[in-house]
């Protein structure tokens, strides 16, 4: 169970669990879904249509874009930044899941409310993302730009992009495109928490198992259904904030097409609008639902999974001490 369960019989994990079960999970599960992520980040920074009828488009669908990719840029071009993003998977991981779990556990001791409800899911999945995204928000802004500059690179390693950073932009950059970072985190991160559970239910009626049996793929299934659901009604304020964290980044955009300067967030939105219409607001969206509905099945798997096995090891030391 993700979050905070009443129940007398259930084998509660402590915190220190949870974080280890949690960064875990973010390990694996960015290892896994890198190279669709970089694809995302390209076609949500291409001001350009992506059509191959636009004779300016670099990238125009996923498996185009991933030839162009490996062909340009070699294999290893799937996990740029994969070392920022590694940080910010573990990090975030590790925050988001304990403090939902100590907001859910909090819910119910202060205010009765049942800590499966759809509702405190959101509120809890919400407040526990926003908390996890102020903790990481300069790795994400690096990460970012690993993976949307070409060759040559502008940054050559993670020291060498805090560096350039800080002496050109200043400490501000590390925290581009935050208001709309947090604006998008805690819709898309309180419907996952909160789509997962009630999709777990919906699945447990639909399909009724015996105790523990199917329960992985019960979970990874319910897992990418709430990703996409979440990523859909969300999406357009990722690619606001991607638009807004390469600011003062240019020039390593240029071998990918035109660039473009924003303002803040309105100006963001109003260029867009203007110069790329409605549809621009989705750029990327088929490789971020796929994306999504990976990430978000295989973290909930694999922390479900971390969990019941430091349950089960912990079990097992309460035996052999009690022996």
């Amino acid at each position: 169970m993700v979050g905070y369960d009443p129940k007398p019989n259930r084998k509660k994990n402590s915190k220190v669990d949870v974080a280890v079960a949690g960064s875990a999970s973010g390990l694996v599960t960015r290892a896994l879904i890198s190279p669709l992520d970089v694809i995302k980040i390209r076609f949500q920074l291409q001001v350009e249509h992506l059509s191959s009828s636009d004779p300016h488009a670099k990238y125009y669908g996923i498996i185009q874009a991933a030839r162009q990719i490996l062909k340009e840029e070699g294999l290893t071009a799937f996990w740029k930044g994969h070392i920022p993003a590694q940080i910010l998977s573990i990090g975030y991981g590790a925050v988001q899941f304990v403090t939902f779990e100590l907001l859910t556990e909090l819910v119910h001791r202060t205010m009765r409310h049942d800590p499966r409800d759809f509702s405190v899911h959101f509120v809890c999945g919400g407040l526990s993302a926003c908390t996890a995204t102020l903790a990481v928000q300069p790795v994400d802004v690096l990460r970012t730009r690993f993976a949307a500059q070409g060759e040559p690179k502008i940054y050559r390693n993670l020291r060498h992009g805090v560096m350039m950073m800080y002496k050109t932009e200043g400490p501000l950059a590390f925290y581009r495109g935050l208001p709309p970072t947090l604006i998008a985190i805690f819709p898309y991160a309180g419907f996952q928490f909160s789509f997962y559970s009630a999709l777990k239910q919906v699945y447990e009626w639909a399909i009724p198992v015996d105790g523990k049996k199917n329960a992985n793929l019960k979970n990874l299934l319910c897992g990418s259904g709430a990703g996409v659901i979440s990523k859909t009604l969300t999406y357009p304020l990722d690619l606001f904030k991607k638009r807004l964290q390469v600011g003062g980044f240019e020039k390593a955009r240029e071998p990918f097409g035109q660039v473009r300067k924003y303002q803040g967030l309105l100006d963001c939105i109003k260029k867009i609008f203007q110069e790329e219409g409605t549809q621009g607001f989705f750029k990327g969206l088929t490789p971020s639902l796929l994306k999504s509905a990976m990430s978000t099945g295989l973290v909930f798997f694999w922390y479900e999974l971390f969990c019941h096995l430091l349950s089960c090891r912990n079990a097992l030391d309460t035996r052999r001490e009690d022996k």
